[in-house]
């Protein structure tokens, strides 16, 4: 039972929530509507101190819901747009902290999966894979989480997942080669051996054979048979964003290394690339009889301290062995590792 004047609180305190969401969601569309180069630089700024001001998940859940409207439409994007939008995200990752770019990530990520088992016929596919794809050119995500999707697609083998193959290759292969060679080798591998089976499926060969012919080229690194590639957009915002990022850490270090299974289960067994992310819904490890068995082992510890422990009524494994881990530790930075251990 809630008292009248609880629930009138209550009540008062949505309608002044709804009220602050409604405001920075205009705030925030208005900034994202005049985004282009030349205004990134004050617009990532203005970005930044609407991120100190307001909660993050508000400002996350906000950003991503603009960002997917004004990306995800039924008609393709110009790439320029796309790029313009992934690379403010990108600023907003490497300044105000990963969780941003984790985010937008993980949303565009279970679209992306949702839109390709329906059988969506506009380009929202091409769209969100776009984003998908500059966000690896902008150092968000991992090159890990671009092979999982061509593996993914590679297997399914329809002229749909043809077309998104060819798009993405286009817009990152060579990237992917830089990165790693070895595993793009094994993806044309595998490619080739779908078309040799598949052969029979298709009316048109055409495609399959185009597809075949842009991997051998990004095997043998050369750009000329790729009809349409240019590097030049890609590089020149990479400069922008080197020269817009506060920290040295533009580069490799803040990268998402996260699967394709990671991101589409998130719900299920939470969010680790995200450090002290909230947890909830159903538990992660359902039986917690075995859990409570495992003992929690902290090197040798010497007798003086496990009867100091047993003295000051540690009464369990976790309290012993954070007590442990306390009184002999070197110093604070020593404590944190074996802590998080």
């Amino acid at each position: 039972y809630v008292p009248p004047q609880i629930r009138k609180a209550q009540e008062t305190v949505d309608d002044k929530k709804r009220e602050e969401l409604g405001r920075l969601k205009k705030m925030v569309n208005g900034l994202i509507n005049r985004l282009s180069e030349p205004n990134l630089s004050s617009i990532s700024g203005q970005m930044e101190e609407l991120y100190m001001a307001n909660s993050r998940k508000d400002m996350n859940d906000t950003l991503t819901d603009i960002l997917m409207n004004a990306c995800v439409t039924a008609v393709a994007m110009p790439a320029r747009l796309m790029m313009e939008h992934v690379l403010l995200v990108s600023i907003l990752h490497h300044n105000v902290g990963i969780e941003v770019g984790a985010h937008f990530l993980e949303a565009v990520v279970k679209k992306f999966d949702e839109l390709c088992k329906s059988d969506a016929e506009g380009k929202e596919c091409e769209n969100l894979l776009a984003l998908i794809a500059h966000l690896y050119n902008f150092h968000v995500v991992h090159c890990l989480l671009i092979f999982d999707i061509l593996k993914k697609l590679v297997s399914t083998f329809t002229e749909k997942e043809i077309e998104l193959i060819l798009f993405l290759l286009k817009n990152v292969g060579f990237s992917l080669r830089k990165d790693d060679a070895l595993a793009l080798k094994e993806l044309i591998t595998e490619a080739q051996r779908k078309a040799s089976t598949a052969e029979k499926k298709f009316q048109d060969q055409t495609r399959v054979r185009f597809m075949l012919e842009t991997m051998l080229a990004l095997r043998n690194n050369d750009m000329r048979k790729i009809p349409g590639y240019d590097p030049e957009p890609v590089e020149r915002l990479r400069k922008l964003q080197r020269a817009l990022v506060h920290s040295s850490g533009s580069g490799k270090d803040t990268q998402l290394r996260v699967s394709l299974e990671s991101l589409l289960s998130a719900d299920q067994v939470g969010r680790w690339w995200i450090v002290g992310s909230s947890w909830s819904g159903a538990p992660m490890i359902s039986d917690t009889k075995s859990q409570a068995q495992q003992k929690l082992h902290v090197g040798k510890v010497s007798s003086k301290i496990m009867e100091l422990a047993r003295k000051l009524r540690m009464n369990t494994d976790i309290r012993r062995s954070i007590f442990c881990v306390l009184m002999t530790s070197e110093d604070f930075m020593d404590a944190f590792e074996k802590l998080l251990k």
